[in-house]
């Protein structure tokens, strides 16, 4: 397989063209690959793939039932910047065994081995092509293979198409008409969801029915079009061929010891679909979920999230045997940024409407980030709010006014830990990953900084984003200079910020302490500690407390986030930070107190804020501005 490739990098709000390509793509591309041509199976790269950046691993997808190869059309677009991707056609009239397809996929995956042995290979299966991934890896287990596995066919012998086929192979020619449409029903999905690919979530009501109804009407040779790439024959063949593909999988999955991703519908209607991707999660040694509870079986042309932002969120995009959180960065696309910021948080930024304040070189208060250096590396130094809730209104206003990647530092438990073992859904820590998020440890610190970036850190972590009562805008920091040597060491310059609104939002019902004094919530409080990642262990005091739990809250009528960055503090020239600890620890208690300045500052301002109610910023957004451009107080 050759590879073409481009040497440029991805920019920040790239365009990944995902939504360009609809369902009736697929329809066009299918009609001209359906011909029979008594070939053999063979790989193709789909021509919107374009050309991906340097080093792209491989990726190779291996089809469902129609065997076309074009079920990643909607992703060509996004995964063809940063993959090579080679599809799978088998055409209609093949009658290749399960055996023959999984030696077909076995020797493309062993020449690109040979010929790069430190990359990783990707196999994207979707249904029977989820069952070719892993017998293809159970036999190959010294390849480093990743897998992505779509409501893969392992689970057959539960599904309706095990009932049917003893039904369909007796059936006479004359009635297929009437059977072929009923299981070809349930390979559809959900036509809805289809519908929506494209349609964006800031849309007008009005705007969004029309281009949904007209998605709808553009899908109807879709359905009509299914019998001619699935004809009775090839059905029934593929319908055998599932049978043996999921008996050989399943035999051989003690063997597999790749790392494996499985996207599951929840309402898949071919496959129990979610129910067999938390049985795989059990089986496997390197297995995580992700289930979308309002999609069907064909996912890939749903309207969920785009494949390569999944990926992304979950962390298995790498160049090597390891994911590097700087190396294997991929900024975020348009596409992710609008999805992230109005789709997924677009209610909470409506609600809160948060407001920036920063402070310039000579030390003025001005309303915005100006104050905040564009040329890293920098290091922003704060407080945290309860559960974190500041998080996504800084990186917006970071992307949006000065289109600043902040790369934040978060706790280990969001990607090793119990949170990230048992989560099954695409949800906000996912999205955290895909906007920047490291997992805080010196190594980190050091990588992000000798970029040039721009890292957020909070020194209090947990022990601040899941206080106590009567603990807002109170600091735990531990008595551990080490961000102020190493923003030293690379002449970085650190900008103190606070940030408030927390008890304006929420008001909390439950903490910790109160958990503790109910028996069950007890015991099971104490599990998740035990069998966390600890991060702090060796701290002392108050910090060293990294209780994960979840607060009890009662939603209050919002107010608002407020933020002030303070005087930038440059660094660069100050190498006698790195090696004296007593000098370092000085500038540590000045960007403490800072913080604390900052914490003192907004808390009386806000009372001068003719916005802080939500009431009044509806009132003046319906004849005046933008969510982002709410007056507030002055500075």
């Amino acid at each position: 397989m050759v590879k073409n490739i481009v040497s440029e990098e991805l920019e920040l709000f790239w365009d990944d063209g995902y939504g360009t390509n609809t369902v009736k793509d697929y329809i066009d591309a299918a009609k001209d690959m359906i011909k029979p041509d008594g070939g053999p199976p063979r790989w193709f790269c789909p021509v919107e793939c374009g050309r991906p950046i340097k080093d792209s691993p491989l990726l190779l997808f291996l089809p469902g039932l129609d065997g076309v190869g074009m079920g990643l059309i909607l992703h060509h677009k996004p995964l063809g910047k940063v993959f090579e991707v080679q599809c799978l056609h088998i055409p209609v009239n093949d009658r290749t065994p399960f055996e023959g397809l999984v030696k077909l996929v076995e020797e493309a995956v062993r020449i690109e081995h040979a010929s790069h042995p430190k990359s990783p290979i990707y196999l994207v299966g979707d249904s029977i092509g989820g069952c070719l991934a892993l017998a293809v890896a159970a036999r190959n287990p010294s390849v480093d293979l990743v897998m992505i596995l779509v409501n893969p066919a392992t689970s057959f012998a539960s599904s309706q198409l095990q009932q049917s086929l003893p039904v369909l192979e007796a059936f006479p020619d004359g009635l297929h008409v009437r059977t072929i449409p009923f299981l070809l029903s349930l390979m559809i999905g959900e036509p809805l969801k289809m519908a929506k690919v494209g349609v964006e979530a800031r849309l007008l009501p009005t705007q969004k029915f029309e281009k949904v109804s007209s998605n709808l009407t553009a899908l109807l040779p879709f359905f009509s079009g299914l019998p001619e790439i699935l004809p009775k024959e090839t059905l029934l063949w593929k319908l055998k061929l599932l049978k043996s593909a999921s008996a050989y999988t399943n035999s051989r999955l003690h063997a597999v010891k790749a790392e494996v991703l499985v996207i599951a519908s929840d309402k898949d209607h071919l496959f129990p679909s979610r129910q067999e991707a938390l049985r795989l999660k059990k089986v496997l040694p390197n297995c995580i979920v992700r289930i979308f509870k309002d999609n069907g079986h064909a996912l890939l042309f749903e309207d969920c999230i785009n494949l390569l932002t999944i990926i992304k969120g979950t962390c298995i995009y790498r160049h090597s045997s390891r994911h590097d959180f700087i190396k294997d960065f991929l900024p975020p696309s348009i596409y992710e940024y609008k999805c992230a910021f109005d789709d997924f948080s677009g209610i909470l930024r409506f609600l809160v409407c948060t407001t920036m304040f920063s402070t310039m070189e000579d030390g003025k208060i001005v309303g915005g980030l100006a104050g905040v250096p564009d040329e890293g590396p920098v290091l922003l130094v704060g407080d945290h709010m309860l559960l974190g809730m500041e998080i996504n209104c800084l990186a917006e206003a970071f992307l949006r006014e000065k289109k600043i990647m902040i790369r934040g530092m978060s706790h280990p438990e969001l990607f090793g830990g119990n949170f990230q073992k048992l989560s099954t859904t695409f949800n906000f820590s996912d999205w955290l990953k895909v906007m920047g998020a490291m997992p805080v440890s010196p190594k980190s610190l050091f990588k992000a900084l000798s970029a040039n970036s721009h890292v957020l850190l909070y020194p209090g972590g947990a022990r601040e984003a899941l206080h106590h009562k009567g603990e807002q805008y109170k600091l735990f920091w531990p008595d551990q200079p080490e961000f102020v040597r190493f923003a030293a060491q690379f002449g970085a310059t650190i900008v103190p910020f606070g940030v408030v609104g927390e008890d304006d939002i929420v008001q909390m019902l439950l903490d910790y302490n109160d958990y503790m004094k109910i028996p069950i919530v007890n015991d099971k409080i104490k599990e998740a500690i035990q069998d966390g990642v600890q991060f702090r262990d060796k701290a002392l005091g108050e910090v060293a407390s990294q209780e994960i739990f979840i607060p009890a809250l009662l939603p209050k009528i919002p107010g608002r986030i407020y933020f002030v960055f303070g005087k930038p503090m440059k660094l660069k020239g100050r190498d006698d930070l790195v090696k004296n600890r007593e000098a370092a620890s000085e500038v540590y208690l000045q960007v403490k107190s800072e913080v604390e300045h900052c914490i003192d500052y907004l808390l009386k301002k806000r009372e001068e804020d003719p916005f802080r109610n939500i009431f009044n910023r509806m009132i003046y957004r319906t004849f005046y501005s933008p969510l982002y451009e709410v007056p507030s107080f002055k500075p």
